[in-house]
């Protein structure tokens, strides 16, 4: 799988491959979804615009032909540590290896661009099946918990008073 940095002129169709992946029904075709816990947005379009224009920030994507079917997002975060976000399959592609090949090229890019030996991520302590599936590819829960950004919409629209993330690690 070759990763590519995204344009601006990505932005549209990766800001609806997000959606369609993390929120409402159309989310719901996959395993991956955020949508029993959150409504609402995933992100918007300025946020992923800001993204591009953060040097330290990768928004990398994936194309089936003209299409991005997959993205993902990496902070360099020094001292060389990577945060992995916004893993992001279409639901139609979920179930099939995309997911584990993009994460493992995800680690590439963080290795090879960011000079990372570690890298992290944060995932909602609500979702064991996938804090699980990170598990069986090497990462590992480092006792750390981060709070949910409650009131900020920017992030959706929590279903649930307890949310929180949980950071996860792994060494490159």
């Amino acid at each position: 799988m070759e990763l590519e940095p995204a344009t601006p002129e990505d932005l549209p169709a990766l800001h609806a491959l997000i959606e369609r992946a993390y929120r409402g029904d159309s989310a719901r075709q996959g395993w991956t979804h955020e949508a029993d816990l959150l409504g609402g947005q995933r992100t918007d379009v300025d946020a992923l615009a800001a993204m591009l224009t953060n040097p330290a920030q990768q928004l990398l994507l994936w194309r089936d032909g003209a299409q991005p079917a997959a993205c993902v997002a990496l902070t360099d975060k020094g001292d060389g540590l990577a945060y992995l976000g916004m893993l992001t399959v279409d639901p139609e592609r979920q179930g099939g290896g995309t997911g584990r090949t993009l994460l493992a090229a995800a680690e590439r890019w963080a290795t090879d661009h960011l000079r990372a030996r570690r890298i992290e991520m944060t995932v909602i302590w609500q979702r064991p099946e996938l804090i699980a599936w990170y598990e069986r590819r090497g990462y590992r829960f480092t006792g750390e918990h981060r709070p949910f950004p409650y009131g900020d919409e920017r992030f959706g629209q929590p279903h649930r008073t307890d949310l929180e993330f949980v950071v996860l690690e792994k060494t490159l």
